[in-house]
């Protein structure tokens, strides 16, 4: 099929949205077909379409169902999607989720934080990372735990420094944060933190070698977001076989399960440090982490997000317009 897919992301742009889009158009042309991204729709004729983002990409949506009445629609929801505009800018968003005749969504818990009636629609799809192409041995000399995301308050990404001023002094962890400041308020705290905090590094944005490179040369990985939708870093850590230590939110807990050992309170640092020093200290811990990230990492191959993609254009194909709302 000819597919368009927008995304709010601009061409360059290192935004998760951004990868998501262009991974998707790499499995989808795989599969044999034609994939067009944009940032902007005309109502332009395509056999389907699909969205990222049910608020951001709204009046698109709008405008290709007022173009084509019949034809297939698929919204993908994201984090802020799901647990903020929703709730802050229910109109555009909710109408998005009526209009699709089929949702994605980016880990199991979506469907407890969605309308009812739009359930029905909803198919879960893991974002999947290849196996990493650069692997650098951790340190020997410290426990280096790695921060991987852009610098913003969804991700409250200095948790992880927070909790290493907690540590007693002998601790040998190290923080070290690979990401884009959002805007300058949180360059400033990024560099004082740096500048204050002798436990944490800031390396800025780094390319997808420096940032595999990070990741499997880390003891561990943290995840402290206060929302989610499903980061397709925690997919990238599990691949690698690096543990995860996880902010408790639905985002996180519908990719690692109810039963992952790893999680503490989010925005609270006090859990996340013995957490942390538990790593540091507690082999068997580190280990049962370990071995959980590597039973989930086959959920995240390249294979399984193809082939759930592949279900959610065949459903829209096939779902009668009638029952799509």
């Amino acid at each position: 099929m000819h597919l368009i897919l927008i995304t709010p992301a601009q061409p360059g742009s290192r935004a998760g949205n951004r990868a998501t889009a262009e991974r998707w158009q790499a499995l989808l042309s795989a599969a044999g077909h034609r994939v067009d991204v944009v940032t902007e729709y005309h109502g332009e004729p395509c056999e389907l379409f699909i969205a990222l983002h049910a608020w951001r990409s709204a009046e698109a949506i709008r405008k290709y169902r007022e173009s084509w009445p019949d034809g297939p629609l698929v919204v993908a929801l994201t984090g802020t999607d799901i647990y903020r505009y929703q709730h802050d800018y229910p109109g555009p968003t909710l109408d998005s989720m009526a209009r699709a005749d089929v949702l994605i969504g980016l880990h199991d818990r979506v469907g407890d934080d969605i309308p009812a009636p739009f359930r029905r629609k909803l198919i879960t799809l893991y974002q999947s990372a290849d196996c990493p192409s650069v692997n650098q041995a951790p340190p020997t000399d410290a426990v280096q735990i790695c921060v991987i995301g852009h610098l913003r308050d969804e991700k409250d990404s200095l948790r992880a420094a927070m909790a290493a001023r907690r540590l007693p002094s002998d601790s040998r962890i190290r923080v070290v944060c690979a990401g884009q400041a959002h805007n300058d308020d949180w360059r400033e705290l990024a560099l004082r933190e740096q500048q204050e905090n002798p436990r944490f590094t800031w390396l800025g944005q780094l390319d997808k070698a420096q940032t595999q490179a990070l990741l499997t040369g880390s003891h561990a990985m943290v995840i402290s977001s206060v929302m989610e939708g499903g980061a397709n870093v925690v997919s990238e850590a599990c691949r690698a076989g690096v543990p995860v230590i996880a902010s408790d939110i639905p985002g996180n807990r519908g990719l690692l399960g109810d039963d992952y050992p790893g999680y503490f309170p989010a925005q609270e640092d006090a859990t996340l440090a013995r957490l942390l020093h538990r790593v540091e200290t507690d082999p068997a811990f580190l280990g049962r982490l370990r071995a959980h990230v590597a039973a989930l990492a086959a959920r995240f191959t390249p294979e399984q997000e193809q082939a759930c993609l592949e279900r959610a254009l065949a459903q829209a194909v096939q779902r009668p317009r009638r029952l799509s709302r």
